[in-house]
């Protein structure tokens, strides 16, 4: 594009610089690095140099003979299903709460600044904060507990697996559902105001205009929102590092503390924790490919595959018609 003798396609360029140099010197090299010395023997405090394995995969066959890291796998998706579930469904309905055009909703802002503000603290805040609400003897919770006649003594939260995993999850719903509910909120906003008008006259009730409209219009913002959960999720790190150090009995140690233990204590293993990285990486790319296949749109993709193959056709004629005429 070029008006009054500037051309804005190369300033793009230009102005596009700086994020790529940041790109590549924080993002692309540690990936590259870190996918390198998943091969090497590379493991010491402050050591540099290496060399690589004469059998290249011996780091990822220790990794998934590891019976932490095993349990971790089995973790991290517990944990993060169960704060996924309760945050999409309440975000889903808040966001058509707010957004509902038959009930109006006063002080909206308000309400929408509380509910996202506990994504606004840090995660290391928050998790020494129920860590102090769920303490052993004395907690708020112990001591409303008692005081209800429920327990007849203090109970040990962090000593109890489902409590500790429960308790995580609840954070990770507690802090995120009020950010999916923005993301939400703003995917309905931008739906064809038509849509509800025509559905309106038609007599649909709220839920069907929800379910029939709302919801398919939603397929990309869900789509992001799963993905971003699903790679936040698999990555949970500070939350049950600092609220029970992964116990009891390594039930909420998740994929990301492990990495940190392997890598930061004891011998300080750093090809191992890079190779248990990029295991984490290949499936964290798995998963969200199979989120892209189950959420694409159906419709379109039948219709780019028509496209694919009257293109391929015409391209035989082509060449048919090329033949015919040089022979």
């Amino acid at each position: 594009m070029r008006k009054n003798g500037v051309s804005y396609a190369k300033w793009g360029y230009i102005f596009s610089i700086p994020f790529f140099v940041v790109f590549l010197v924080f993002s692309l090299y540690p990936i590259i690095y870190t996918a390198v010395i998943g091969f090497t023997d590379l493991q010491g405090a402050g050591r540099s140099s290496f060399s690589f394995l004469d059998k290249p995969f011996d780091n990822y066959r220790i990794i998934l003979a590891n019976a932490s890291f095993l349990q971790a796998m089995k973790n991290t998706p517990i944990i993060w299903i169960a704060g996924f579930i309760p945050q999409i469904l309440l975000a889903l309905l808040l966001a058509a709460w707010f957004t509902s055009r038959r009930f109006k909703i006063h002080g909206q802002a308000a309400f929408k600044v509380l509910i996202y503000m506990p994504n606004i603290i840090t995660a290391a805040t928050i998790a020494f904060l129920f860590r102090n609400l769920f303490g052993y003897p004395k907690s708020p919770v112990n001591d409303l507990a008692m005081m209800l006649g429920i327990i007849d003594s203090p109970f040990y939260f962090w000593l109890s697996a489902w409590w500790s995993r429960g308790i995580i999850s609840f954070i990770q719903f507690w802090m995120w559902y009020g950010n999916t509910m923005i993301v939400l909120i703003a995917g309905v906003l931008g739906i064809d105001p038509t849509l509800f008008d025509a559905a309106e006259i038609d007599g649909a009730s709220s839920p069907q205009i929800f379910f029939r409209i709302t919801l398919p219009s939603l397929r990309t913002i869900l789509l992001y929102t799963l993905v971003t959960s699903l790679i936040g999720g698999l990555q949970l790190f500070d939350v049950p590092l600092l609220f029970n150090l992964g116990g009891p009995d390594q039930k909420t140690l998740t994929t990301s503390v492990f990495i940190y233990n392997q890598a930061f204590s004891g011998r300080y293993f750093y090809n191992r924790a890079s190779a248990a990285s990029m295991i984490m990486f290949l499936i964290i790319m798995v998963c969200s490919s199979i989120l892209f296949y189950i959420m694409r749109d159906k419709d379109q993709a039948k219709l780019n595959h028509e496209r694919r193959l009257e293109r391929r056709l015409e391209r035989k004629r082509r060449r048919a018609t090329a033949k015919g005429v040089d022979a």
